[in-house]
């Protein structure tokens, strides 16, 4: 990630480059939150798109809530990581049958092709709303859906 770039460029560019996220969603019992490792993809526009099964707490707790936040990070080879670039995705999470974004997914995991032989696994896209990057010392911001959002500029 280049140093140089605006809080918005910083945020757009870890929702892309990025292969995983921290899935957040909250339990049924007492609404907690419950954290979970999962393999994403971005949409044209850089909506991030998931391939769960439906058998995961994750997927669960989006059938009850749709409501949820994905964490990004710069890989952990850093001497320190909370030097690193994050942004927090906030959004509803929400089932989707385009098939063109399920390729999409499959091009970036082609390991998720054999998961469509499984009738629980389904696509999901975040509909974002908003997002909080701290991308260093004093630079933390937070940054609406269309500031994220859009064709990419690479």
């Amino acid at each position: 990630m280049v140093k140089d770039t605006s809080p918005t460029e910083t945020a757009r560019a870890l929702m892309r480059s990025r292969d995983r996220a921290v899935l957040c969603t909250a339990l049924a019992h007492g609404g907690a939150p419950y954290g979970s490792l999962v393999a994403v993809a971005a949409d044209e526009d850089g909506a991030p798109l998931l391939y769960l099964s439906d058998l995961a707490e994750h997927s669960k707790n989006i059938a009850r809530d749709g409501r949820a936040a994905l964490v990004f990070t710069m890989p952990e080879n850093e001497a320190d990581p909370l030097d690193q670039p994050r942004v927090t995705v906030l959004g509803q999470i929400l089932r989707d049958e385009d098939e063109s974004r399920l390729w999409r997914y499959v091009a970036r995991h082609p390991a998720a092709e054999q998961y469509r032989a499984f009738r629980d696994f389904h696509l999901y896209r975040m509909a974002v709303e908003r997002a909080h990057l701290v991308a260093g010392f004093g630079v933390i911001r937070w940054l609406d859906a269309a500031s994220v959002l859009g064709p990419d500029k690479s």
